[in-house]
């Protein structure tokens, strides 16, 4: 039996049903903190399970990133049978987490108004594409389309180039974790009710100023060289002698520190440069100067002489350097996993809590506690004598 870690959530109990990411991932942010996780599966499992391209050493390793510490069982929805099931579990859950579109959602009443009989405290929190109401409810969506359709795509990359999708899951991810607030947060108040996460919405969210600045007459993002602030400058990649160095200055000190140290003294006290709104207007010159400036030593040098001064820099990496980086092993954030397979290695819950050590548990097998954690159909229950 798979045990909840012990931690802040020890005692919540979460029905969690959905496909692929950012549902399963805001469930495995809360089973790592101790919630009793649930994952209710079709008969095949999460899609997930099938991604067969990431099996390494007979590991799934895509499949366990998003689902340690939880638990597995089958339920047919489509089934009155499966229904009743439902309905007794949602009597001991506090929450539901559900990943599915909306019409799928209510078919399968995975919802607050179909459970509510069964549990008035009961938390349902649905994630959605474009939201459970209105015309787009239905629009099919994934991370990379909502990429799209947010405007993230068409402000990333280089201005005379394609629109550019960012390397990872950033919408299904940054998703999940908002669902996982506001899950604690509903569950925390003690009412139950209906939860709306959209990921077109949580994107917007994240375009904060850009979308504000827009909506008070500013015009829209336009794409700058080398993912270029839109406000501060200089804050971007530069081309060094050898690889890229990302450099992000705000006030003015760090700018009087980097001119000292790239003994361009005279730039700090230049009325084009001295202050941070004379840089946003002379961007276009500070940034050739300051770009020819940084070519003269590597991005590994940059770092090495800027860091100590406060500002904040780091060169480009690989991500499977920092995997095997110190930083990573100092901060503790690769964590080993036992599965049947063998022990698995993964990154750890980046949420730190005084006084409590995670415990990461193996992902579950398929339909591994469906008995564990259902009542025996009835014609198998003991009679009473």
């Amino acid at each position: 039996m798979t045990e909840p870690g012990a931690g802040p959530l020890t005692g919540i109990r979460v029905l969690e049903v959905g496909h692929i990411l950012a549902g399963p991932f805001a469930g495995m942010l809360l089973a790592d903190l101790g919630a009793d996780v649930i994952k209710i599966e079709p008969i095949d499992g999460d899609l997930s399970r099938q991604v067969g391209s990431q099996f390494v050493d007979e590991h799934n390793v895509y499949f366990a990133s998003l689902n340690r510490n939880k638990r597995s069982i089958h339920i047919d929805l489509t089934t009155a049978e499966g229904q009743a099931q439902l309905g007794a579990l949602a009597e001991t859950a506090h929450a539901l987490l559900v990943n599915l579109r909306p019409s799928s959602i209510k078919k399968l009443g995975l919802d607050y108004e179909s459970l509510r009989r069964f549990n008035p405290k009961i938390v349902c929190v649905a994630l959605s594409g474009y939201g459970l109401e209105g015309e787009a409810a239905e629009w099919p969506a994934f991370d990379y389309v909502i990429q799209a359709s947010v405007g993230i795509a068409d402000m990333t990359g280089e201005p005379d180039g394609p629109p550019t999708l960012a390397g990872y899951s950033a919408v299904d991810n940054s998703s999940g974790i908002m669902a996982a607030l506001a899950l604690v947060a509903k569950v925390l108040e003690g009412k139950g009710g209906q939860v709306d996460i959209s990921l077109f919405d949580v994107m917007l969210a994240q375009l904060n100023y850009k979308a504000a600045t827009y909506l008070n007459g500013g015009g829209a993002p336009v794409r700058q060289p080398l993912g270029a602030h839109t406000f501060y400058v200089p804050a971007q990649l530069f081309a060094t002698a050898s690889g890229y160095l990302a450099l992000f200055v705000t006030h003015d000190e760090f700018w009087r520190r980097l001119c000292a140290e790239i003994d361009c003294t005279d730039w700090a006290e230049d009325p084009r440069f001295s202050t941070m709104h004379a840089r946003f207007e002379n961007r276009t010159e500070l940034l050739d100067a300051l770009g020819a400036r940084l070519q003269k030593a590597t991005a590994a040098e940059w770092v090495e002489r800027l860091r100590p001064l406060g500002i904040p820099v780091a060169a480009v990496v690989n991500l499977g350097d920092v995997l095997d980086g110190e930083l990573v092993r100092t901060r503790g954030m690769v964590v080993s996993v036992d599965t049947d397979a063998g022990p698995l290695q993964m990154v750890g819950n980046p949420i730190r809590i005084a006084g409590t050590e995670p415990r990461y548990g193996a992902p579950p097998r398929l339909h591994e506690h469906t008995d564990e954690v259902l009542p025996p159909p009835e014609a198998e229950r003991p009679q009473a004598s």
